[in-house]
């Protein structure tokens, strides 16, 4: 048995943390960082937990096997709305999943045993863990598409669309929803028609990776994302939720897996196949992280605090994004670096290939991964001087 490749980003935290350097950087962190470098627990989380820890009626017992109902019918009204035809018609349900993460796996695990899926297209780049989890399931066609235009630093929209035309009828298909991971890029609305028309053609079934709810701060109820326009349209699909980032619930591993379908009777009978496969997994779902995410969401004054969290964060990133992107064009770098403040959500796919990574890892102690994503609030105005300064560096002495 060989030593497994160490996981990128776990091992950049741990060299990060045996590194002494006093100016050292964690750019490769999953997760929001606050201006003075630290984690961040929503206060509106705090307030919920202090009643919860007081709260005599709560117990520990098993929730049911599909997850906590206030949970799931909240988590399907953010995702689309109370007035979405897929709620109105009943014909939307939830299963509560082990984080982002294990809504995906559920999703993969049915449609392998349930459909007898055998084929997986995902974007090139995209979230690390997309491929090894289908591939763990048995999937033997598991391919990416192309999305990201390196030289234009944009979405390669033609090269995907050509790549998805080519993928084989009724193959799992995964885009990203709000935000991108890793790029920060996504489709144009007329794009994402474009999209859709391609999905109900070719009989994809489709998975909506929605890990960061909220960051784009667009209409909240409805956004401008894939979801959205396949709802309206009646086709049926996935979308699996993750309130690690917009909730700052990172190890309380709190997902839900959305399931559209036709109607209510479709519903029901994946609902109930969903429920054997998470029998088999991890057979019950998590209660502390579904019961925060419930008790904010369906409270008024809670959910309007809780926005105002989610803009905070959100503002910080802009904030930051925007003093990278003035820094770097005051000293001159060299190459095209507008799609810095151009991209959206937690990341920026900054374009440095590996050796100006391996630079900035060895020489100047900032970390991050070698594909150039870095996590624009790990940036702060203390280490925005250092690391701009670093990044200059890096690209003059070995140019793009």
């Amino acid at each position: 048995m060989e030593i497994a490749t160490p996981i990128e980003v776990f091992n950049l935290t741990a060299q990060y943390n045996e590194d002494n350097h006093p100016q050292k950087v964690n750019l490769g962190v999953g997760a929001y960082r606050t201006d003075e470098g630290k984690p961040w627990v929503l206060p509106v989380v705090r307030t919920v937990e202090a009643q919860m820890a007081t709260d005599v009626t709560l117990n520990h017992e098993y929730l049911p096997v599909a997850g906590m109902p206030d949970f799931r019918l909240a988590a399907l009204r953010l995702l689309l709305g109370e007035d979405s035809p897929a709620i109105v018609e009943n014909r939307v349900e939830g299963v509560q999943a082990i984080g982002g993460r294990g809504g995906i796996r559920l999703c993969a695990d049915f449609c392998k045993k349930m459909l007898g899926d055998d084929s997986m297209y995902t974007s090139s780049p995209t979230w690390g863990n997309h491929l090894g989890i289908f591939k763990s399931c048995g999937y033997s066609n598991v391919k990416q598409y192309r999305y990201w235009d390196a030289q234009n630093r944009t979405i390669d929209f033609n090269g995907m669309m050509e790549d998805l035309n080519a993928a084989p009828e009724k193959t799992v298909v995964i885009l990203h929803g709000c935000c991108h991971n890793p790029t920060g890029v996504n489709p144009t609305e007329e794009q994402l028609k474009e999209i859709g028309d391609l999905v109900e053609r070719k009989k994809f079934m489709l998975l909506v990776d929605e890990a960061y709810q909220g960051s784009l701060l667009v209409t909240w109820s409805r956004m401008e994302t894939l979801f959205d326009i396949s709802s309206k349209r009646g086709f049926e699909f996935f979308v699996s939720q993750s309130f690690s980032k917009n909730f700052g619930l990172y190890n309380e591993r709190t997902g839900n897996l959305a399931i559209i379908r036709a109607n209510k009777d479709a519903k029901m009978r994946v609902k109930s196949q969903m429920e054997m496969v998470v029998r088999t997994t991890w057979s019950n779902s998590p209660n502390h992280g579904a019961r925060i995410v419930a008790s904010v969401l369906n409270n008024p004054a809670y959910y309007a605090e809780w926005k105002e969290h989610v803009k905070t964060m959100s503002d910080r990133i802009k904030m930051m994004r925007e003093m990278l992107f003035q820094k770097l064009k005051s000293l001159g770098t060299p190459g095209k670096w507008d799609h810095i403040i151009e991209q959206k959500g937690m990341f920026s796919f900054t374009g440095l290939n590996p050796a100006q990574v391996d630079i900035l890892m060895k020489k100047y102690h900032i970390y991050l991964l070698k594909n150039g994503r870095i996590n624009m609030c790990a940036l702060t105005t203390s280490n925005m001087e250092y690391v701009a300064n670093a990044i200059h560096a890096a690209v003059t002495e070995c140019k793009l």
